[in-house]
């Protein structure tokens, strides 16, 4: 564990604000779940909640699949990084932090389709080997939980490849209310 030798103190309620440093780096927002964990050295350990998280081996199979049937290229994201993907070298992508281009369209609540003219977006900024084609943000019970992508070369999507990540969108955010 790295210390930062910041100290805060509690407050009457319990409380602790993490410093402002730490919540940009580690991408904190207001509102966002975090997990607690205690280990036996009395550290107590905060970590962000990932609801979709509970979903890889799913959403890792679901995205096999729409790279089988729709033979589109897909990655699917949390808030903050990519936990499943097809059609491309997994090592390229799994875990990798999202660009912030990508971070802020799945801010913006719909649907983003690549215009020809407009610049490529990528999914992380270690890899823009595959832009993105299609991408519609994960809303379950009106939170944002993550995104569905359509990966390839700066081109405008298909229709059905536009149907084929709103439907995944969605059935993924029901299997997270059910």
């Amino acid at each position: 564990m790295k210390a930062t030798g910041i100290v805060r103190r509690i407050d009457d309620l319990g409380r602790v604000v993490i410093p402002k440093e730490i919540r940009r780096t580690m991408r904190i927002r207001e509102g966002d779940p975090l997990e607690i964990y205690t280990d036996r050295e009395g550290e107590v350990i905060f970590k962000k909640y990932s609801p979709i998280g509970e979903l890889v081996s799913f959403a890792t199979q679901y995205a096999e699949t729409l790279y089988k049937a729709g033979e589109i290229t897909v990655a699917i994201t949390d808030r903050d990084s990519v936990i499943a993907v097809s059609g491309v070298p997994k090592k390229d992508f799994l875990d990798r932090r999202l660009s912030d281009a990508l971070e802020k369209k799945i801010e913006d609540r719909t649907l983003y389709t690549y215009r020809e003219g407009e610049g490529a977006i990528y999914v992380t900024d270690q890899n823009e080997s595959h832009a993105i084609r299609c991408m519609m943000p994960i809303l379950s019970e009106g939170d944002i939980i993550g995104s569905v992508v359509s990966l390839g070369v700066p081109a405008q999507p298909s229709e059905t490849e536009i149907k084929l990540v709103r439907t995944a969108s969605t059935f993924l955010a029901k299997q997270l209310e059910s």
